[in-house]
């Protein structure tokens, strides 16, 4: 009876206190996140139209801000330490935020001081200042990347006791005051160095183009342009889904994000197509894993090479297009003949046709696309000017259309546009741009500046240099072995890790060294960008199959394990790069020898895996192992006139193999299915 009378609520209806002090703390945070995302949203684009102060002075500023922008967004998620409870955390919240906010406003008036007047000779508050934000970045990371934590952390120690550790890696250690500066106050190194520069400048001006078009809506209408696609065809559904996903990825740069956009519509549209949950699950994975391979944006590992090699960031899309379309095709004819086994019926779609906005939003996704790429190709215009200029293009012309149809639809009561629900409709695209660029921004730079972080504990002992010597010289002078065991650095790498910092460790300890034993820079660069977004694949663990067995409730394991066999093309650039490096060397006409060979190896790696030739398992398996073989001769042998001389059969194998596909998907009977 106790019990029930503590937790019946009291007469009349009344909040107890404790429920209306949890109210007025979740007010205070959603107060407190959009007050902070405002000052953020309009002190960068504010500095993408001027560039006021140059890009140190905007790193020192904006990383502590971005820092605490990230941990107030989890607060109002109910994400920042549930388990101390709302209140509680709220207070840590403010704390934190309170502190970061200090520290930005200490380190813009102490900048000079500290960057030219006080280097090497800091003072105490320098140092707490610094190792403060240096430490809530950690937190941070603690919370949202444990794995990439951990490595630094290791790293953190070694930097500090490496003369406890034998052998050539073995080092006098470094002071933890010497650690502090390095993390923070060098600037050259640590949280506010080029990597979260990079964040906020260039890869931020392209969050915005990305904000705009999820803020009004261009997202959802691929999707439901993609639906409609189905619709015509029952058995596009599977196509539908891939180019859905891959439509969705030019615009995202990030695999786990975009199978959470795209796979919560295409995985249960398969499931009743007749997809087992698995390779449902595996095909939405495969899909969304060109998220970081599809230009013109490639995630943040592409954004890295650009600043790496040294180049503009066209430079890298303009290859990056031939690897992109090399994937998407394999992956696409992979689920084509995984098709006739497992679709059987037809799935209507949920959705009403296209309407007129729907139409609007598609035509404003291809123009910022095409934009992007004539600016950059074409007028040979600087990266982040030409994602601004498609910005105020796509918030102008989305803006316009509308208001237009707000006051259309009003037209009989314009009054009633001033009433104050209409009033937040009007609105509700603007906040929601300024709320989605401000939190992929902030936690995309808090996870650069722990990156720095990384990079400076790298610097200051000397690791790449050990590290690659060993490597090297396990793998002698011969470039096959030094590509296996660069490939293994990358693959124990990337277990865990994100595609970015995957990328700067195979890029910073294996790249030099494979370009001084005489690979080419954009080989050996192109070789990490890859082997970092199949760590995003890479048994145990993979982000995007989490995301996507998660929706499909399918296990785990076997969703990885099945979304290997469709990320084929993957495996096969990164050892064609080396044999083939036309794919990447030079962009345009001068890639499609390198393309077309790739391209056919690739479908007999396919037709070998997927494909099937007879109704006798003996013939059946015999076929597909010569394809196998002659794939590999198409892939990994030097001589190009072999290569394009074994195509022939190849070509041929497979066209009989995809027929035989065509006619067993065409005659199957589908049976009728109500609806998505």
């Amino acid at each position: 009876m106790d019990e029930h009378r503590e937790t019946a609520p009291p007469s009349g209806g009344a909040e107890t206190p404790p429920s209306r002090t949890r109210h007025w703390c979740g007010v205070v945070d959603q107060l407190l996140f959009y007050a902070l995302s405002l000052y953020f949203f309009g002190y960068l684009t504010s500095y993408y139209l001027t560039g006021a102060g140059g890009a140190t002075l905007l790193a020192v500023t904006m990383v502590p801000v971005a820092v605490a922008l990230a941990y107030l967004n989890d607060l109002r998620n109910g994400n920042l330490y549930p388990a101390l409870g709302q209140v509680v955390a709220t207070l840590v919240g403010i704390v934190y935020a309170g502190l970061l906010l200090y520290a930005s406003y200490y380190f813009v008036s102490e900048f000079d001081n500290i960057r030219i007047y006080r280097v090497g000779f800091w003072s105490d508050a320098d140092k707490f200042w610094g190792g403060l934000v240096a430490v809530l970045v950690l937190e941070y990371t603690r919370r949202r990347y444990l794995a990439l934590a951990l490595v630094i952390v290791a790293l953190i120690l070694y930097t500090a006791y490496g003369y406890l550790v034998p052998g050539m890696f073995n080092h006098p250690g470094m002071s933890w005051e010497r650690i502090i500066t390095a993390s923070s106050l060098e600037i050259s190194t640590g949280v506010f160095e080029r990597l979260s520069q990079l964040g906020l400048t260039l890869i931020g001006s392209f969050m915005l183009v990305l904000a705009v078009l999820r803020a009004f809506g261009c997202i959802d209408s691929i999707l439901v342009g993609s639906s409609r696609l189905a619709a015509r065809s029952p058995r596009m559904l599977p196509q539908a889904a891939i180019i859905g996903s891959f439509s969705v990825a030019a615009v995202s740069g990030s695999g786990a994000a975009n199978a959470a956009t795209t796979g919560s519509a295409t995985i249960p549209a398969l499931i009743k197509a007749g997809f087992p949950r698995v390779k449902a699950a595996a095909i939405e994975t495969a899909s969304s894993l060109g998220g970081q391979l599809m230009p013109p944006l490639m995630g943040i590992a592409a954004f890295l090479m650009a600043e790496y090699l040294q180049v503009s960031y066209f430079d890298v899309v303009a290859r990056g297009f031939a690897p992109a379309i090399l994937y998407f095709l394999g992956v696409s004819l992979a689920v084509y003949l995984l098709s006739g086994h497992y679709m059987q019926r037809t799935v209507k779609p949920r959705k009403e046709p296209l309407s007129g906005m729907d139409f609007v939003n598609l035509a404003a996704y291809g123009l910022a696309v095409a934009a992007l790429i004539w600016f950059m190709g074409v007028e040979r215009r600087a990266a982040m000017s030409s994602a601004q200029l498609v910005f105020m293009g796509l918030l102008l012309g989305l803006g316009v259309v509308y208001f237009g149809r707000l006051i259309w639809e009003s037209r009989d009561h314009l009054a009633g546009l001033l009433r104050l629900e209409r009033l937040k409709e009007a609105g509700r695209p603007f906040v929601r741009m300024m709320e989605t660029f401000s939190v992929n921004t902030a936690e995309l730079t808090v996870l650069l500046a722990s990156l720095g972080i990384l990079t400076a504990t790298f610097t200051i002992t000397g690791v790449p240099t050990k590290v690659g010597i060993l490597l090297m010289e396990l793998a002698g002078a011969h470039l096959g072995l030094m590509v296996l065991v660069a490939f293994a650095f990358g693959y124990l790498v990337g277990m865990g890790l994100p595609v970015a910092p995957t990328y700067i460790i195979v890029a910073v300890v294996i790249t030099p060294f494979m370009v001084r034993a005489g690979v080419d820079p954009w080989v050996a660069h192109f070789f990490a960008f890859l082997v970092a977004v199949f760590g995003e694949l890479s048994p145990p663990t993979s982000v995007v199959a989490a995301v996507t067995s998660r929706i499909a409730e399918a296990p785990f394991v076997r969703t990885m394990m099945a979304a290997l066999g469709l990320c084929i093309p993957l495996l096969i650039m990164m050892a064609g790069i080396y044999t083939r490096p036309g794919l990447v060397v030079d962009p345009g006409i001068a890639q499609l020898p390198a393309f077309f060979l790739l391209l056919t190896g690739t479908v007999a790696a396919i037709f070998a895996l997927q494909g099937e030739f007879s109704p006798n398992r003996a013939y059946d398996w015999l076929v597909r192992g010569v394809l196998a073989a002659l794939g590999l001769v198409i892939v990994l042998h030097p001589s190009e006139g072999l290569a394009w001389a074994v195509c022939v059969p190849v070509v041929l194998i497979a066209a009989w193999g995809f027929l035989r596909a065509h006619r067993m998907l065409s005659e199957k009977p589908l049976e009728p299915e109500a609806t998505m």
